[in-house]
């Protein structure tokens, strides 16, 4: 059973951002932890409501499980996403 993928503007904005070939992975990386739940993910600590964290290659797709969706809060490069 899946959930359903609810996308902030923000994070719409971050993924156009991103060259095709590479936001197509983030996508499938994201398709796959959805139906499946695998992908390495991590709770970010410190963070209220809670947010997780799942890596795509050299990107990073910040979310928040809202238990039926996730809410997919942006999508940044490794290097940037801890600034």
């Amino acid at each position: 059973m899946s959930k359903q993928i609810v996308w902030t503007d923000q994070a719409i904005a971050d993924l156009r951002a991103i060259e095709q070939p590479i936001a197509i992975q983030i996508l499938k990386t994201l398709g796959r932890f959805v139906l499946t739940g695998e992908g390495a993910t991590k709770q970010l600590k410190g963070v209220t409501p809670p947010l997780i964290r799942l890596r795509a290659q050299n990107h990073r797709i910040f979310f928040r499980d809202k238990g039926d969706s996730l809410q997919i809060e942006r999508v940044l490069d490794r290097k940037d996403a801890y600034r």
